[in-house]
This record gives C-alpha cells, sequence and structure tokens, in this order.
C-alpha cells in the first residue's frame, strides 16, 4: 500500500501542496487531478523520493521512499525523457539497469513488451528515428520494464490515436491484475473514468474532492435529464429547479439541481406527445471537476 499522510510542501513562501492525504492499494488504479500548477508534479516527486517535504510521512507497504524502493517504481511523465540518440535496446539497458535489472531480465522483458505494442522491428532503432506515438510506446515501456509495484502515469494517452489507447489501457488493466499500485493523471475525465475507482481533485496544492467516484458523483445533487420528444426547452425552463436545457441534435438535456426535480420535469413531460426518450443519469466527472475547481478559485 502506499500511504500519503498528510504532506506539506513549500517552496519559499509559496504553499505547493496542502495537508495532502491519500491511500492507493495493491492492483488499485488512483486518480490523481488537478489543473496546471495544481501540485499534482511536486506530489509525484515526493512520492518518489526526488522531493523533500517539510511536514507529514509516505510510505510504500509500510516503509519510507528511498533509493532502496525507487527500483519497485515507474513513472511515465508527460514530457518526453528519452535519450534520442540511442536505440530501444540500449535506452531499455540503460533504464533496467538503472533499477537493477540484469541484461537477460532486461532483453527478455524488453521482446515481451515490444511485440505486445506491436514495434518489435524498432528494438535496434534510434529513438529519434520512431514516430511520436511509437515514441510514447517506448516510453511507456520504459516505465513498466521493472515490473513495478507502483506505477505513475502523467498523462500517459498523450499523442495517441483510439487504437493505441486501448494498447496501453489493456496493459494499465493487466498490471494493476497483477497487483500494481496504480496512479493516473490526466485533463480527460473520460479517460479517469475508464480506469479509476477512487480519486483526489487538487487546487492549489489542497484537496477539494477525495474519495470513491461512485460516492462523489451520489453526494453531488445536481443530476441531469435528458428527453426525446415534442417538449420545448422553453417549457422545460419554467420548471422550478431547472438550471439550463441544452439542445442537441435530437434531445434535449435538462440540468436540475437536485434528484427531487426529477418528478417536476416528468410531470410536465408525460402531458407531452411522442416522448420516446427520459432517462436520469449521473453528472459526468469532467461537470464535477469544472464546478468544484471553479468554487475553490472563487473563494
Amino acid at each position: 500500500m502506499l500511504k500519503v499522510e498528510h504532506i506539506t510542501k513549500y517552496y519559499g513562501d509559496f504553499k505547493a501542496v496542502d495537508d495532502l492525504s491519500f491511500e492507493v492499494n495493491e492492483g488499485e488504479i488512483f486518480g490523481l487531478l488537478g489543473v496546471n500548477g495544481a501540485g499534482k508534479t511536486t506530489t509525484f516527486r515526493m512520492i518518489m523520493g526526488l522531493l523533500e517535504y517539510g511536514e507529514g510521512k509516505i510510505t510504500l507497504n509500510g516503509e519510507p521512499i528511498d533509493y532502496s524502493k525507487t527500483d519497485k517504481i515507474g513513472f511515465l511523465t508527460e514530457e518526453r525523457s528519452l535519450l534520442t540518440k540511442l536505440t530501444v535496446k540500449e535506452q531499455a539497458i540503460f533504464f533496467g539497469a538503472l533499477k537493477g535489472m540484469k541484461n537477460k531480465e532486461i532483453l527478455k522483458r524488453l521482446d515481451e513488451l515490444l511485440e505486445r505494442f506491436g514495434i518489435s522491428e524498432y528494438k535496434e532503432k534510434k529513438i529519434k528515428e520512431l514516430s511520436k506515438g511509437n515514441q510514447q510506446k517506448v516510453q511507456f515501456i520504459m516505465a513498466i520494464l521493472n515490473h513495478p509495484q507502483l506505477l505513475i502515469l502523467d498523462e500517459p494517452f498523450s499523442g495517441l490515436d483510439p487504437f493505441n489507447i486501448e494498447l496501453f489501457k489493456e496493459e494499465i488493466l493487466r498490471l494493476s491484475e497483477e497487483g500494481s499500485m496504480i496512479i493516473f493523471s490526466s485533463h480527460r475525465m473520460d479517460h479517469v473514468e475508464l480506469f479509476c475507482k477512487k480519486l483526489v481533485i487538487l487546487v492549489h496544492g489542497k484537496a477539494v474532492i477525495s474519495g470513491y467516484i461512485k460516492d462523489i458523483k451520489r453526494d453531488y445533487r445536481k443530476k441531469n435529464i435528458f428527453v426525446k420528444g415534442d417538449v420545448s426547452k422553453e417549457d422545460l425552463l419554467k420548471v422550478g429547479g431547472v438550471l439550463e436545457v441544452v439542445e442537441h441534435a435530437d434531445e434535449l438535456e435538462v440540468k436540475i439541481e437536485s434528484e427531487e426535480v426529477v418528478e417536476k420535469v416528468f410531470d410536465l413531460v408525460k402531458t407531452k406527445k411522442n416522448i420516446t426518450k427520459f432517462m436520469v443519469e449521473e453528472p459526468t466527472l469532467n461537470e464535477i471537476f469544472v464546478a468544484k475547481v471553479g468554487e475553490s478559485y472563487e473563494k
């Protein structure tokens, strides 16, 4: 288990991380989210032992994280961090050696991953000769070469097409099933919802939302209703508790302030003709993120 307990980090007088706590269990994929400058990168660096923190404690399986533990951690950065003049094989030998792996083990694991990602033919190619998408694959392979107990993924799908996103997704889920603890960070909330059951959203280094996504959605009282049929936007806006009506191609999306408003909207809709759809949905994680982050910046 990774435990982050009441961590605070200052850069001079600037508080980058403010009393942050969370846990990631074996096999769990955990979301660490926030806008640029929210404190995510600082948190990642503290977890990996690259930055000291002023207060609090970070432990991996009950022990402080130092250089003897970093061999068990993998990190995929948002920025490219490959040595572009090396071949893919040379890059793997270099990264693997840093993680305490032996050459035979490195090359066996590399061949397995290159085949899985469909780029075996690039093993002897220099990194700079590869497309951006294939460089991203190689960077991901380097992050998981050591079968990490803890894997940190910062915007792992950046620059990937839908097919390659699926390849990454399959490998992330495989690692989770094998027991890896995974911290997943992305600006794409739909990607977060694909993987994560728990998350923390940071604003100015402080958690403004934390917990299980299902509980966060339940506690966020605003809901959405999708209606298709002979009902007008103007009529729906007259219902008390309706916040907004969004017109889509062939249906209306009705945003309401709480679950209690559903019955009022239904009472209106059932008086109309040709109603073929009336569906209540939880808000998306993206809606909640925008609302909560906005509230925090307004305070």
